[in-house]
């Protein structure tokens, strides 16, 4: 009996996500006195990118939502500027993927209007849209961008009905009417051929997004309120959550081939709050918050049975409205954050940063953490995405903002072109592509052992400061040698003629260079050397410049140093603070 059992049992799972906790940010890092929307619509409220963060308001007419800049944290203006140009109150709102400045927002006035932000943000109410998207006869209560290509937008309405835009050229794609009723939720797949969506009638289906064929549908959960999906990325599985008929919170686990049974279904609790999941295909991690309550569950995915893993849940006091988050690129690898939401307050006006972060000694870039994620860059146009063709998402190193925090972002100013009728964009990022290009190269000849003694010579002798040192003698040498062409003396090597001096030098010109020239100063290299001493303007510069980017760079590192010593002091005067209680108790 004892052997059967000892070999039953299996141990611990081995997983490197049991331990991730979550970190709510200090109080000088929220977002305070926010007039956070009162609607009862179940959609996040919030919307985030590593430059901006976009929050519905309570207005008395029409709709609004402000947008500020991250940085941008304390107490706000109540004068803050507001994005007003909507009729109605708007329901829904989602920043580019391809695009940190162009977010799209749907309202109850039955329209989806995209904003150009510019960087910084701005002071003053804004009304002038860039693109406005009307078709739909209801309000407009969902919207999703496509992953993979650009300028593909989604809109579901009231009216049953799903708007496949071409936001570039502000037509219609395609119209999906198979839904006899209220659409509850929609997700792509990984590279966006496959559209998965809920709806009050109970089914759960998967379309075509190209043409609105059905290709599979079943029902989902029996409840009566509203259930959300998630596809989980490229593997083929996708994850609902919804009510049982007994108003039990459930979730449940599918295969897109098979929608007549789940993998797996599970009771989470009993209360009414509707569960919203959001997904990270980076660590397989799957985060459920219910609005009104005050936790997060997650969860971890994987390929066998069972499917899905319980981890644990992040506990607060404060119940949430909605909750917002940042997109992988955006994350902080320095502090091994995974995931991090802006949940924004039921009771008070408080938009608060919550991070999900793995516990990790070294301070180093953790490469199994970070796998390549989806970078800010469309993997094919709309008109290729028209035309049948799928591409999975542009992938990037997520080392490339592992120094800066919030270091990956695009700059592409957008414009209306009222002539063609389509949007036009410039890419900012191209400037500097094309700055590195054009600089010269300068090839060094020399063996490698050569090299590499004459770098470590010039660490030991200049230490941190050799580039710096470098520049100062590049500025200065020309200076210098004019002088010396002077002074020198014949044991040299160099003849001085008897009528130069200072001002002879000073004036050589057309008569007196080729005199000068073939008579004092052919004899010797060093004082061709001399001559020939004066570098050109933009190498000074491109030293200049590197050296800039080197200090401002160590700067950001001591600042990131002693933010993290000062937590940690924080956290051992707490661990203090609770020894000293429960020692007296």
């Amino acid at each position: 009996m004892t052997n059967t059992s000892q070999l039953s049992f299996r141990g611990v799972r081995a997983s490197k996500f049991r331990h991730v906790y979550g970190q709510t940010a200090r109080k000088d890092k929220c977002y305070e006195n926010v007039k956070i929307t009162k609607d009862a619509h179940d959609s996040n409220c919030c919307a985030a990118n590593p430059k901006f963060l976009a929050i519905i308001t309570e207005v008395a007419g029409g709709g609004a939502f402000i947008v500020l800049p991250l940085e941008k944290t304390g107490r706000l203006d109540l004068n803050v500027g507001k994005v007003t140009g909507h009729a109605g109150p708007v329901l829904d709102i989602k920043w580019n993927p391809f695009n940190d400045n162009v977010i799209a927002s749907a309202s109850e006035d039955c329209t989806v209007k995209l904003w150009h932000i510019p960087d910084g943000g701005f002071t003053e109410n804004v009304q002038q849209w860039l693109v406005e998207l009307r078709g739909h006869k209801r309000r407009c209560t969902y919207i999703e961008w496509h992953p993979t290509a650009d300028n593909v937008l989604l809109s579901a309405g009231s009216d049953h009905l799903i708007f496949v835009w071409n936001v570039g050229t502000s037509t219609p794609i395609n119209i999906i009417k198979c839904h006899p009723d209220v659409i509850y939720s929609m997700s792509f797949n990984r590279d966006g051929s496959l559209l998965a969506t809920t709806c009050k009638d109970k089914q759960l289906r998967i379309l075509d997004p190209r043409t609105g064929r059905v290709i599979k549908e079943g029902i989902c959960h029996v409840g009566s309120k509203s259930s959300k999906v998630v596809y989980l990325g490229d593997t083929g599985r996708l994850f609902t959550t919804g009510f049982s008929r007994q108003s039990d919170r459930q979730y449940a686990l599918w295969s897109q081939d098979d929608l007549s049974t789940p993998l797996r279904c599970e009771m989470i609790d009993s209360s009414s709050g509707i569960l919203i999941p959001y997904y990270d295909p980076d660590t397989r991690m799957i985060y459920v918050a219910g609005k009104g309550d005050g936790n997060i569950r997650y969860y971890e995915i994987v390929d066998e049975e069972p499917w899905i893993h319980y981890l644990t849940q992040f506990l607060s006091g404060s119940p949430q409205r909605g909750l917002g988050y940042m997109p992988k690129r955006g994350v902080q690898t320095q502090l091994c954050e995974t995931f991090r939401f802006y949940k924004l307050h039921a009771t008070r006006g408080l938009c608060e940063p919550i991070s999900m972060i793995v516990p990790r000694k070294s301070e180093t870039y953790q490469d199994d953490l970070y796998p390549d994620t989806a970078a800010p860059t469309p993997a094919l146009t709309a008109e290729e995405w028209i035309k049948g063709i799928n591409r999975d998402p542009v992938l990037m190193s997520m080392k490339t903002g592992s120094v800066l925090p919030h270091a990956v972002r695009t700059f592409k100013p957008v414009r209306y072109d009222p002539v063609e009728r389509k949007l036009q964009t410039s890419d900012k990022n191209n400037d500097k592509k094309f700055a590195f290009i054009t600089q010269e190269t300068v090839v060094d000849y020399r063996p490698v052992e050569m090299r590499a003694a004459d770098a470590k010579a010039a660490k030991t002798s200049c230490n941190l400061g050799t580039k710096f040192q470098q520049t100062q003698q590049m500025w200065s040498r020309p200076t210098r040698s004019m002088t010396q062409l002077n002074m020198v003396s014949p044991t040299n090597g160099i003849h001085k003629a008897n009528s130069i001096g200072i001002g002879s030098i000073g004036s050589i010109g057309a008569t007196n260079q080729r005199a000068i020239s073939g008579s004092a100063f052919i004899t010797s290299e060093k004082a061709i050397e001399i001559i020939d001493a004066p570098l050109q303007g933009t190498e000074l510069r491109r030293a200049y410049d590197a050296q800039g980017e080197e200090i401002r760079r160590l700067k950001q590192q001591l600042v990131l140093k002693d933010r993290r010593i000062h937590e940690l002091e924080e956290q051992l005067q707490r661990f203090k603070m609770s020894f000293i209680t429960d020692s007296t108790a």
